[in-house]
């Protein structure tokens, strides 16, 4: 970075959320800190594949979710040499409190990040590769082009890799992004709903929950070869009867694959923890899922939308990539 160019400011935890206190958008409710238990358990990993994995990020000037989001498979998933890479920028125009990553006044969308993200994807031979971003409600079409010209760039680059995009919810720009994203449709597509809609307010403010219903409705109806897929946090307060309704309402609306996890609080600042989902409540929301028609369904504590995401496409039936990838 340039000596005379100002760092962008970075908030995280209470610097993110005490904005929205201060104006009353959403109230953290307290809870007493709940012990973790035995079955959140997260392997470190400083293997050869990892340490590659992050130096050629660095050298390439990507970001990806694992870090800025502070996932707990982080260490798993670069030592196989898997990473869900974060486009336009590392600040969000957002400030949702179970969210890790800094909120921000972010940079213009940088014009060489398809071509390095496309280089890197190529470099690390990746047979699934996983495409995400922050909010963007600075710009017109919410980041739609630039998710379409790093979809571009890897076809080109790496065309034995298939293409998961996570994508943000274009609200106030879906009709804008769904056109843009027909033009250059990945194979997977997905929106993560996060949470019940009870608590949208508190967890997700800027976001309505019938509208990341529309969305992925919308882009089924455009490109119903794509897969679609979408995902659950548990923890902030839900009720199993509530998970079950959202489960149903994405069955209903053409979702193909669905993951549920639960939340861990990132840092203080953040939404607690209001309890742990044991794993034989997974099992039990897994085969109800399974039971509603899912194509793929993945449950349990450590899940993410983006945890094991190549093994989840091909399960779903997704397209065997071209050989000549690791």
């Amino acid at each position: 970075m340039d000596a005379m160019t100002p760092i962008p400011k970075r908030e995280r935890g209470e610097a993110k959320t005490g904005r929205i206190l201060a104006r009353r958008m959403i109230e953290i409710r307290p809870a007493t800190t709940l012990a973790k238990p035995e079955w959140i358990r997260v392997r470190l990993s400083d293997s050869p594949r990892f340490r590659e994995v992050k130096q050629v990020l660095r050298e390439q000037r990507l970001h990806t979710v694992c870090e800025e989001a502070s996932c707990p498979n982080i260490g798993e998933c670069f030592g196989s040499g898997t990473a869900t890479f974060m486009i336009l920028g590392d600040l969000c125009t957002r400030r949702c409190p179970f969210c890790d990553v800094a909120h921000g006044r972010p940079k213009p969308p940088d014009a060489d990040e398809p071509a390095h993200l496309a280089h890197t994807v190529a470099m690390l031979a990746l047979n699934h590769v996983v495409i995400t971003s922050v909010d963007r409600d600075d710009l017109r079409d919410g980041g739609a082009a630039h998710f379409a010209a790093c979809i571009g760039a890897v076809r080109k680059r790496a065309p034995g890799t298939r293409i998961e995009v996570l994508v943000p919810d274009f609200r106030g720009r879906l009709a804008v992004a769904l056109h843009v994203l027909a033009a250059a449709p990945p194979d997977v597509l997905n929106h993560n709903l996060e949470t019940v809609p009870r608590l949208y307010r508190e967890a997700r403010p800027g976001a309505d929950y019938a509208h990341s219903l529309e969305l992925l409705r919308a882009f089924k109806a455009r490109q119903p070869e794509v897969l679609t897929k979408s995902g659950l946090m548990l923890g902030l307060g839900e009720t199993d009867d509530e998970v079950i309704k959202v489960m149903r309402d994405l069955s209903d609306h053409g979702v193909d694959m669905l993951t549920v996890g639960q939340y861990l609080q990132p840092r203080a600042g953040n939404l607690p923890v209001r309890r742990y989902v044991t794993p034989e409540n997974f099992r039990r929301l897994e085969q109800l899922a399974r039971d509603m028609g899912f194509a793929h369904v993945a449950c349990g504590p450590l899940v993410r939308s983006s945890y094991h995401a190549d093994r989840q496409a091909l399960a779903a039936g997704a397209a065997q990539p071209h050989q000549g990838h690791l």
